[in-house]
């Protein structure tokens, strides 16, 4: 029998895929896993008997990745589950910027008591009017989950898109339509679009990467998107740029006083992923990757340890090491099995960074004494035999 915990409320999407083995606690000193999305768990101690925790979203800034690989606790997030509506929240927020719907819808409300309203709105429309989307410059910096359905999307409204990404996946490559351009440097994104939209995750890399320097380069008038994390862009620099007029819109789902108050900040109450339906797929795809990892274990979409997956054990029984990356682990372990006459039918080990992680189908049951062996390894982070 498994424990699962929810340190947030989880769609029963997700929850319901949990079956007679698995049982909710609201005790995470007795949880095998954890289901959370914006709760922290940084200042939480966590508990020895802890397997895995499954962020419901993309970002996993709320959990403590590298004290969770120390102990051997497996972490997994959900990409591309919220990717269709932060996809669609984009495209509102390129309509937003081009067209003042939101002036004139507020200018209505204003004037809503006015006999000859129809009449004066034919007479005041343009200051409203905008302009169209189509033919004009869209730059996407990120061709994630996300990001290749912008693209894509755009291509669709007629915008010619430039894509920057140096890390693509071989599956994003494939989803993107052959009419974008791919850009080599981010730099030509700043200089030749009129519409720049952001959608990498916050690294030191790209903290503050939207900054003075960057918005030099970029055309009078530009609209920036930030649908992605706040602390991409330098809100200082941006400020700056609104109050100039180098910067004709920015569209951000990150609210802050300062931004709120910017002439030419459309500012969002971080909609981006708060569909039913994005909340509804997060928590379907984090349950699967617990049920998995936990009856199985195999690991997909982890954050902090490597994919590593081997469908389900035909075999005896399946032993799970968490353990760190160092020489001679594997030696270790196939010496240990050999020694206890134990035959091994398949083995996968993959690592990520300084943490790896080994499977073993075997085809006889390993003693105590061999699972306490194996614990005793310099390197070793946790064992688990499944099945």
């Amino acid at each position: 029998m498994f424990k699962y915990t929810c340190l947030n409320a989880i769609s029963e999407k997700g929850t319901s895929l949990f079956g007679a083995d698995f049982e909710k606690t609201e005790d995470i000193r007795e949880a095998d896993a954890v289901m959370i999305r914006s709760a922290s768990m940084h200042e939480m101690e966590l508990p020895p008997m802890l397997e895995a925790v499954a962020r419901a979203g993309a970002g996993v800034n709320n959990i403590p990745l590298e004290k969770c690989a120390e102990q051997g606790i497996v972490v997994f997030n959900t990409p591309g589950a919220n990717a269709n509506g932060v996809k669609e929240l984009v495209l509102a927020g390129l309509l937003l910027a081009s067209r003042d719907i939101i002036g004139g819808v507020a200018w209505v409300q204003s004037e809503r008591d006015s006999e000859d309203l129809g009449k004066r709105a034919e007479k005041e429309k343009k200051h409203f009017a905008g302009c169209e989307l189509k033919g004009k410059k869209l730059g996407i910096i990120g061709l994630g989950a996300i990001g290749v359905l912008v693209a894509n999307a755009a291509v669709n409204l007629d915008m010619e898109v430039y894509g920057y990404d140096p890390y693509i996946s071989v599956d994003g490559a494939w989803k993107l339509s052959r009419d974008i351009h791919h850009i080599q440097d981010v730099n030509d994104i700043y200089r030749e679009c009129d519409y720049i939209t952001i959608h990498v995750p916050l690294l030191d890399s790209t903290k503050e990467m939207i900054n003075a320097d960057a918005l030099n380069q970029m055309k009078d008038g530009v609209v920036i998107l930030n649908f992605a994390r706040d602390l991409l862009v330098d809100e200082k620099a941006m400020i700056d740029a609104l109050n100039q007029g180098k910067v004709k819109r920015y569209v951000v789902d990150f609210p802050t006083p300062a931004i709120a108050k910017t002439p030419g900040a459309i500012v969002i109450p971080h909609l981006g992923a708060s569909t039913q339906e994005s909340e509804d797929n997060c928590a379907r795809m984090a349950a699967e990757e617990l049920i998995d990892y936990l009856e199985n274990g195999n690991i997909r979409h982890s954050v902090n340890y490597p994919d590593c997956e081997m469908g389900v054990c035909q075999e005896a029984c399946r032993i799970a090491i968490n353990h760190r990356n160092i020489k001679n682990m594997i030696g270790q372990f196939t010496t240990l099995f050999g020694e206890a006459d134990i035959n091994i039918a398949k083995m996968l080990n993959k690592s990520k960074g300084n943490y790896a992680y080994s499977l073993f189908d075997l085809e006889n049951h390993p003693t105590e004494a061999v699972l306490e062996s194996l614990k005793k390894i310099d390197g070793v982070l946790k064992v688990r035999i499944l099945k």
